[in-house]
């Protein structure tokens, strides 16, 4: 039976995004990863550019509810947080999901980068190798 991981950042259009894809497309054998925010918003473009840069397509994707989630009664073995220090104290406790494991993973917001086009698109890109790096490295703990 595949492991589910809930990935949640503030509003699902950047790091949780991410996260999920990689964990789906990299663990997909035993996972099943779902991401989730606190505020959706919608999809960061600069994120889907760089995503689809390694060949993968989120542009699809939609922002989804945490608490939408909480409503339904969806379980989770893993629940990971993906939230930056700055935003860390609004990166709740989730205490009604029935859940074996919380992680928090601190990650740059993608919609907090200034810049030219070129220097936000690279500072994306360092976010989404961190977190495929750090999703590397949970799938083989498991």
């Amino acid at each position: 039976m595949k492991k589910k991981v809930l990935f949640v950042c503030i509003h699902n259009s950047a790091r949780s995004q991410m996260a999920e894809a990689f964990c789906n497309s990299l663990g997909g054998d035993r996972f099943i990863a779902e991401s989730a925010g606190l505020e959706p918003n919608k999809l960061n473009p600069n994120v889907v550019k760089v995503m689809q840069e390694i060949g993968i397509d989120i542009s699809g994707n939609e922002c989804n509810s945490v608490f939408k989630y909480f409503r339904e009664g969806r379980s989770y073995s893993s629940l990971i947080t993906l939230c930056d220090k700055t935003s860390a104290e609004r990166c709740p406790i989730f205490s009604g999901l029935v859940i074996d494991d919380m992680i928090h993973w601190s990650f740059k917001d993608p919609s907090s980068f200034k810049g030219t086009e070129s220097e936000i698109l690279q500072q994306t890109r360092r976010v989404r190798d961190e977190i495929r790096q750090q999703i590397m490295e949970f799938l083989e703990k498991d």
